[in-house]
């Protein structure tokens, strides 16, 4: 398998893969571009997501500053809005459904090392895939973790550090993230 592949397979892989280290300088490239734009360039920015990301729905709004690592790892559904600075550290898919609300300072982090040291050392990474439902809302400076699902009509507190999945209809929150309401219809 090549880098690349075992980095979408969320297999352990070298980072520093010349592929690799090209499709995110082009990313960041597009990124950088992206975030010098303004509002009024609303066709601009909404075609520049859609070539740097891997699927979008109608409707879709990223404030800058946005920055990803791969973009074609990302993929988001109808009406969907992202507050200011939001990073997506995309080596695994990161899948987000229609009617999603990301507030500021959100992080959405697939990427991760291994707990083993010489691994580390060696320099290798990996990374888990992310999923996220329906009708979502994550408040600003939250962060969401490799390996994550949430399922519709999760709201995820301002600040919560979101370890671990959850099903629909709840608003999670804390550190570590956690149930504070099994409704999330208030």
């Amino acid at each position: 398998m090549t880098e690349k592949e075992k980095m979408l397979a969320g297999e352990l892989y070298n980072a520093s893969d010349e592929t690799l280290v090209a499709e995110r300088a082009s990313a960041r490239l597009i990124c950088r571009t992206y975030n010098k734009t303004t509002e009024e360039m609303l066709k601009v920015r909404t075609d520049m997501l859609r070539d740097l990301l891997g699927g979008c729905g109608k409707n879709i709004q990223i404030e800058s500053d946005f920055k990803c690592d791969y973009g074609y790892n990302i993929f988001v559904g109808e009406n969907f809005y992202a507050n200011f600075d939001l990073t997506v550290l995309d080596v695994c898919p990161v899948r987000i459904g229609n009617n999603c609300l990301i507030g500021p300072r959100v992080t959405i982090c697939t990427a991760t090392h291994p707990i083993n040291a010489t691994a580390r050392l060696r320099g290798l990474e990996l990374g888990k895939p992310i999923t996220i439902g329906n009708n979502v809302w994550i408040g600003a400076g939250a962060i969401i973790n490799p390996g994550v699902t949430l399922g519709d009509n999760v709201v995820v507190a301002a600040g919560a550090v979101v370890t671990q999945s959850f099903g629909s209809n709840v608003v999670i929150g804390g550190v570590p993230a956690r149930e504070i309401a099994a409704d999330a219809t208030i």
